[in-house]
């Protein structure tokens, strides 16, 4: 089982949300245990550290030379400062790093490139550490996920990937295929709940299992995702998720066809969508920071997923969007991040892990 994400239970005495018909108000499927991932709780798995460390070798390969052969002078720090621009961390990031490495570099009587590199590791992960938390399910019976992202991000196969880790963790899902005009895209999800699916169901409504499919060939995506969460609380499912078509956060016309969506399935079920996740391509450096503006200034984010880190040399993109998100006091944190194209590759974000694989 994967121990990723944290089933969250009512508060004592909370009133339990009003059905909104006669099919919602049947009895739902009693709460199944689900394992929890806390900060510095579950024992970390060596082989996704291994593949992390792999994942990210594009990135910081370039941050660890500068660390070779080389005393602790100026000329360190300013190879370190190109090394993560490079990177995309950022001005703003990249100049809280490096005041901070050279106090604690004092501090500690730093002498040693290595140490210096161990010290650079431990203020990453102080810099990351507000995008770290887990994904919490459970609220609102379902809970509701509403994803979005622009084309190519890897939204349909990060969905595909979040079921299975949901089903395997006990939770029964329904998927809401909205990208309704995409050629494929009903076709690409439905493949997807088949392959999550741990009982075996089918990828048409109505299947019987862990993972059920709602779709309608060109319909309205709101009306989709409507029909969807209507179904899911009927059926007695943990977890709906709602794939929506890309857009792109220029397009206004297009964005309030996600905003559209966002009401529809707030009429669906009071107080949903209870996630807003922004599907991110890492490749895409700091236009990855505009996406992640422009879709929270639209939607309210309440999540990232970070894909397609292990092809690019800019994954310092993520140090960018913690300072973006302590400028403005409300931090979008990252759930998952994704180093490849398995199933296994696609896990929740731990800002310690991940500074320590960046400078291995």
């Amino acid at each position: 089982m994967f121990s990723f994400f944290r089933k969250k239970t009512p508060a004592p005495g909370a009133p339990a949300d009003p059905p909104a018909s006669a099919a919602s108000a049947m009895p739902t499927a009693p709460a199944v245990p689900v394992a929890s991932a806390e900060a510095g709780g579950a024992t970390p798995d060596p082989g996704w550290l291994a593949r992390l460390r792999h994942g990210l070798r594009k990135t910081g390969s370039s941050i660890a030379a500068v660390f070779v052969g080389t005393r602790i002078d100026d000329a360190l720090y300013e190879e370190l400062e190109a090394a993560l621009l490079m990177a995309d961390t950022g001005v703003g990031a990249t100049r809280v790093l490096l005041d901070e490495l050279k106090r604690r570099v004092k501090e500690a009587k730093a002498g040693d490139p290595a140490a210096v590199k161990a010290l650079l590791a431990d203020v990453l992960a102080d810099q990351l550490a507000p995008l770290h938390k887990p994904l919490e399910v459970g609220e609102g019976a379902p809970t509701v996920i509403m994803v979005v992202g622009v084309n190519g991000a890897g939204k349909t196969t990060s969905i595909g990937k979040l079921t299975r880790h949901l089903a395997e963790g006990g939770c029964k899902v329904l998927l809401a295929a909205a990208d309704t005009f995409r050629a494929a895209a009903r076709e690409q999800l439905a493949v997807w709940a088949t392959r999550a699916d741990l009982p075996g169901a089918g990828p048409a409504a109505g299947a019987v299992g862990q993972v059920q499919i709602v779709s309608q060939e060109g319909a309205d995506p709101a009306a989709v995702t409507f029909d969807a969460v209507s179904a899911g609380r009927a059926r007695g499912c943990d977890v709906v998720i709602a794939d929506t078509a890309g857009r792109l956060p220029t397009q206004a016309h297009l964005m309030e066809e996600l905003k559209k969506i966002q009401r529809v399935i707030g009429r669906a079920h009071a107080g949903a969508p209870h996630e807003v996740l922004l599907v991110v391509d890492g490749n895409t450096g700091q236009n990855a920071l505009a996406q992640v503006r422009a879709f929270d200034a639209a939607l309210g984010l309440t999540g990232l997923i970070v894909t397609k880190l292990d092809g690019t040399a800019k994954g310092g993109v993520l140090a960018a969007i913690a300072r973006w998100g302590v400028e403005q006091g409300r931090v979008v944190p990252v759930y998952f991040i994704g180093v490849g194209e398995k199933l296994e590759d696609l896990q929740p974000f731990n800002a310690r892990e991940f500074a320590e694989a960046l400078l291995r």
